[in-house]
């Protein structure tokens, strides 16, 4: 019988990446990684015919850009730049630096996944067990409404009331665990939009904010597309986090990602699982990469994020959630088929 390692590592590397013989799969790691769910992947990879490659690098001290002057870049950047598939299981990511962005933009066949210093727990639950034609279904014709949507409105009983515009100039994305092209994946379950520049306004109170502790209840105030206050329990230390960075586009939305993994339905305190909750949103901001926000993206030294469950989402007018319940009449019967056929 399948451990939870090896069965997410098999879906993953044959079902998700359909790996070929031959492949080289990289796989990034740092000092805060777990070790035997990447061994499990890197096994699973040589079980498909494919040769992995392993880095260990230091661990970071902080995330993205902010952590260059930790990695050895020019040595990484240059294997990357021959993989097939790159796997980023860093504790302090790579994602958005110098290295990601030469990989992505100068590897024309990557296929890259960021799973961090996901839990196999986690890893297990969002990655394994639903339906992927049916939740591919789903996502994309909720990414086709929000295309043709001019404002996006998220509310929630936690006090959450903020929108913002929409710009088709800017990338729409969906995850469903296809990966079998080259792509910037992430894991699956979540539609992702780029709001327009300068055009969020509201209050967002987040349920789990990343570098904040889990009980904390932070919220920000959004002005123009800015973060222009700081509020609630454990406000102080954030507000401390974001000025180390002296980096005003720290401030900034980066995008916006509507959770929709059939497995998730609660915080767990693991970011890459919480920001796919089912009915609920996460919000990026600080680094905007060029391919998401084109022609040059939003520059920062860094990027986090926060999560916010249970939310009521707007469509201009048109109602898609309920209090974290998909409640559109053309998306119901996709979300209850979804939900009926998973394996919990």
């Amino acid at each position: 019988m399948e451990t939870k390692r090896e069965r997410f590592s098999r879906i993953l590397i044959e079902d998700m990446f359909q790996v070929q013989p031959g492949e080289t799969i990289a796989i990034t790691s740092d000092l805060g990684t777990d070790r035997a769910t990447i061994d499990a992947m890197a096994q699973a990879a040589q079980n498909a015919g494919a040769l992995p490659l392993v880095m260990y690098i230091p661990q970071a001290e902080k995330d993205s850009q902010a952590g260059m002057k930790d990695w050895p870049s020019e040595a990484l950047t240059a294997a990357l730049l021959k993989a097939d598939v790159w796997i980023e299981a860093n504790a302090v990511v790579l994602l958005y630096s110098d290295i990601w962005e030469t990989a992505m933009r100068d590897n024309k066949k990557l296929r890259y996944l960021i799973i961090a210093e996901s839990s196999i727990d986690s890893l297990d639950r969002v990655f394994t067990g639903y339906e992927i034609p049916v939740l591919k279904k789903l996502l994309s014709k909720v990414t086709n409404m929000v295309k043709t949507a001019n404002t996006v409105r998220i509310t929630s009983e936690n006090g959450t009331d903020v929108s913002y515009d929409i710009d088709t100039n800017y990338t729409f994305d969906y995850d469903d665990g296809d990966f079998s092209m080259p792509k910037f994946g992430t894991a699956p379950g979540f539609v992702n939009v780029v709001p327009k520049l300068d055009s969020m306004n509201g209050r967002i109170v987040f349920d789990y904010l990343q570098h904040a502790k889990l009980t904390d209840k932070v919220s920000f105030v959004m002005k123009d597309g800015k973060i222009v206050d700081v509020k609630g329990e454990g406000a102080a230390q954030f507000k401390e986090y974001l000025t180390s960075f002296e980096d005003e586009n720290m401030y900034k939305i980066s995008h916006n990602m509507i959770g929709l993994n059939p497995k998730v339905h609660a915080i767990t305190g693991e970011l890459v699982e919480d920001e796919r909750i089912w009915g609920g949103v996460d919000f990026g901001f600080g680094h905007t990469s060029a391919m998401d926000m084109p022609p040059f993206g939003q520059m920062a030294k860094s990027h986090f994020d926060g999560v916010v469950a249970k939310t009521s989402i707007y469509f201009d007018e048109i109602q898609i959630t309920d209090n974290g319940e998909v409640c559109h009449e053309e998306l119901r019967p996709l979300a209850e088929s979804l939900l009926s056929a998973t394996n919990v």
